[in-house]
């Protein structure tokens, strides 16, 4: 602010509206040891019978890992991380549970599209295997309209930018509203990106409303 600005302004700041929030937790180092372990040897088995991954392809398993024996774990994680979500965002209902949980899989030269999870509250993913070049996760702005103009700006920041790009690694997990459109770089390193997508809806609106789409 200039000097003749603050003459003729007695108070002047920005305040966020309606913010967009995602959660990162960071699992303990014995218990990601477990969790990735379990991960890890469910994905042999259920590559067992398929060839190796080229270059620029990817793979995703069936959606039911959550009611599957290998994946307690990080189910048991994922709950008590959803709950601290609804007790921080005071939301009064019983808490989600997981309509849908699978294993994805990058290889090399591999991008994964902008896309949101229609009828689900939350969505999340945890990182089993991630390095140098394929280690972040894209958030778009939800808010059409602030696309309709896009003047230029001196220097990109949080708050002018329409992407922002969360770093993450080995035993992450990330929650976030369902409705947020995220996506993924091509994989730049020479290793497998490997990690556990997964959705959670209220009982009620899963089971009578309306069906997850994802």
């Amino acid at each position: 602010m200039s000097r003749a600005e603050a003459q003729q302004f007695a108070d002047s700041h920005p305040f966020r509206l309606f913010p967009t929030l995602v959660w990162r937790v960071a699992l303990a180092d014995e218990v990601s040891a477990r969790v990735n372990s379990a991960v890890l040897s469910a994905l042999a088995e259920l590559r067992a019978a398929l060839p190796p991954l080229k270059l620029g392809e990817g793979w995703q398993s069936p959606q039911d890992l959550h009611r599957r024996p290998p994946f307690a774990e990080l189910v048991a994680c994922i709950d008590a991380a959803a709950a601290e979500v609804l007790q921080f965002l005071r939301i009064g209902h019983a808490a989600p549970y997981i309509t849908g949980c699978w294993l994805n899989v990058l290889a090399p030269g591999r991008a994964h599209p902008a896309h949101s999870h229609p009828n689900n509250f939350l969505s999340g993913v945890y990182y089993v295997q991630t390095q140098a070049g394929a280690d972040a996760v894209n958030f778009h702005d939800p808010r059409p309209q602030a696309a309709v103009i896009r003047p230029p700006v001196t220097a990109l920041t949080a708050d002018n930018t329409d992407q922002v790009v969360v770093p993450v690694k080995d035993g992450a997990l990330l929650l976030f509203p369902s409705w947020l459109v995220h996506s993924v770089d091509a994989n730049q390193s020479s290793e497998e990106r490997i990690s556990v997508s997964f959705n959670m809806m209220f009982p009620d609106y899963a089971e009578v409303i309306s069906t997850p789409m994802w």
